[in-house]
């Protein structure tokens, strides 16, 4: 039988597009344009942010 897994959120800083090229203005001898990659820090460049993990056991307060 298959597992089947939940998506994992998309991060909210770069909404799934971790990495992007940004134009400097600058363009080679050979006329292209001069272009810098930049990747999300917050989600490691996956575009997608790990869930909390969250505690479904008994919490005892006090004895």
């Amino acid at each position: 039988m298959p597992q089947h897994t939940l998506p994992r959120p998309i991060c909210a800083h770069c909404d799934g597009f971790p990495t992007v090229a940004i134009t400097t203005g600058q363009t080679t001898p050979d006329g292209h344009r001069e272009t810098v990659t930049a990747t999300c820090h917050p989600c490691n460049g996956t575009g997608h942010t790990i869930p909390t993990s969250t505690s479904t056991g008994r919490v005892r307060v006090g004895r």
